[in-house]
């Protein structure tokens, strides 16, 4: 446990008291010597922080959380026997879940020939088993996907939502208004947001980029707008992501040496920024959030190594690598991704963003990577590509056309036994819009059953046999 001291109330951190107040509500602790007293209240009533007396407070522990529960410790002038007796019955009693406990990631199992790992991850929105991957809702919608859709045939632990998309409508106002994005859509588990820096940086022709931000024009009407560090920051609160991403710059690929290396300061300095906005903000809905910085460097060893170095010295929540998957070889790919992984620290989450096809993924998992996100399964969805444990099938072709099997023998969704390729091939034949529906769902599926077969192959000790398997399978096309 880290102890931090402090003279008086007023100089504990806005989240520390934030917590320690919800730990107390639920003790329903009542002692008449302190002057004041507690009882239970639900999670969603606030409590006014000064209604506690400045005065009895001497030093505040911070808190400490593990397996989603957390403990924090108070000093109060009052006789040592009541001290003692306090923390006795704090020391026991919170050993239950704590509504502002910080994320908490445990590694559960390893791959003996692998870099490959099994983990839990703990959010205020629930638990997230790793490997993972994540569907894409980039505008709080996963396209054509309703959300029962998700939770229950799909079994989606987490999805993603984009600040740069949200921001801009349906905005920051509307989302606060409705409570957060997990109330404004209806997701009652994790979400973690992306910071926009990749959508921003695929405006190439009408943003400019500074020291201080990002200045760019909107791609819906044009208009305005500025993204800093402490903007993104401060909108990511308002969206209220479990997890939210640092703002950085995804370098292009190719990009020379110059470029790289002071693309990455541009995306350390701002973390800093990001950082203490981040530390001077409180979560606006009752629930923590974590903050994971980036990793970039573009694809040189040098820039990668010390940017992981900068990132894992930050000691955040979770880690990600950005800036692969943007057109470069694979195998530079995996060089990057083991060069960094080696690097980040081992008891925190390492999030590959924007991959990737399902070997790219199981690649990636065997390095050490956690959790992944594509677009992949929808969007190639939506144009008639099914991803298969056997491979990859173009629905649209004309072989399809007689061919009355189902879509996938082996499948887990209900789409998989309800249809067949035949019927698939003519809804996408007559554009009709059940088609992309139906192999966006199974794409979705395939995706979970995937990354969930790692995690039990990894757990059973055979996730290199299979893994090496099953790349050879699902890249063939059908």
């Amino acid at each position: 446990m880290k102890y931090k001291y402090f003279k008086s109330y007023k100089q504990i951190r806005p989240a520390e008291k934030t917590q320690l107040i919800h730990i107390l509500l639920q003790t329903a602790f009542i002692h008449n010597q302190l002057n004041w007293s507690v009882g239970i209240m639900e999670e969603k009533h606030l409590f006014n922080p000064p209604k506690l007396p400045a005065r009895s407070v001497r030093r505040a522990l911070s808190h400490y959380s593990r397996n989603n529960s957390a403990i924090i410790l108070f000093y109060v002038n009052i006789r040592f026997k009541i001290f003692r007796a306090l923390t006795s019955f704090l020391v026991n009693l919170l050993s239950l879940r704590q509504f502002m406990a910080n994320m908490n990631f445990s590694l559960q199992h390893t791959d003996s020939k692998s870099n490959a790992r099994a983990g839990l991850l703990t959010t205020g929105h629930g638990n997230i088993e790793t490997p993972i991957f994540m569907p894409v809702g980039t505008l709080g919608s996963v396209k054509g996907i309703h959300f029962k859709e998700l939770k229950e045939d799909i079994q989606a632990q987490i999805i993603l939502g984009n600040t740069y998309h949200l921001y801009l409508r349906p905005g920051t106002n509307i989302i606060e208004q409705a409570g957060g994005l997990h109330k404004f859509i209806g997701w009652e588990k994790p979400i973690l947001t992306d910071s926009g820096g990749y959508q921003v940086y695929s405006l190439t022709d009408i943003r400019k980029l500074t020291d201080a931000g990002v200045n760019f024009q909107s791609h819906i009407d044009g208009s305005r707008h500025m993204f800093t560090p402490e903007g993104v920051m401060d909108i990511q609160r308002s969206i209220g992501a479990d997890i939210i991403m640092a703002f950085d710059e995804c370098t292009p690929y190719p990009c020379d040496y110059e470029y790289a290396k002071n693309s990455m300061q541009i995306t350390h300095d701002w973390l800093t920024r990001c950082i203490n906005q981040f530390n001077n903000t409180e979560p606006k809905y009752g629930y923590e959030q974590s903050l994971f910085p980036i990793v970039q460097g573009s694809t040189y060893n040098d820039l990668r190594k010390q940017s992981a170095e900068f990132i894992a010295s930050q000691n955040a929540d979770g880690n990600a690598i950005g800036g692969l998957s943007v057109g470069e070889p694979h195998e530079m790919m995996y060089e990057m991704t083991e060069l960094v992984c080696d690097i980040l620290p081992v008891d925190k989450p390492r999030y590959l963003m924007g991959v990737g096809t399902p070997a790219n993924i199981l690649e990636s998992i065997a390095l050490g990577v956690d959790m992944f996100d594509c677009v992949m399964p929808t969007r190639n969805g939506r144009n008639g590509m099914l991803f298969t444990e056997n491979g990859i099938i173009n629905i649209k072709n004309k072989k399809w056309e007689n061919d009355f099997s189902p879509i996938d023998p082996d499948g887990q969704s209900f789409v998989d036994s309800q249809y067949s390729k035949a019927y698939i091939r003519h809804l996408f034949a007559a554009k009709e819009m059940l088609g992309p529906i139906v192999a966006s769902i199974h794409n979705l599926n395939f995706y979970l059953w995937l990354v969930g077969e790692a995690r039990n192959h990894i757990i059973n000790g055979d996730f290199s046999v299979w893994k090496n398997e099953t790349v050879k399978k699902v890249g063939q096309r059908l």
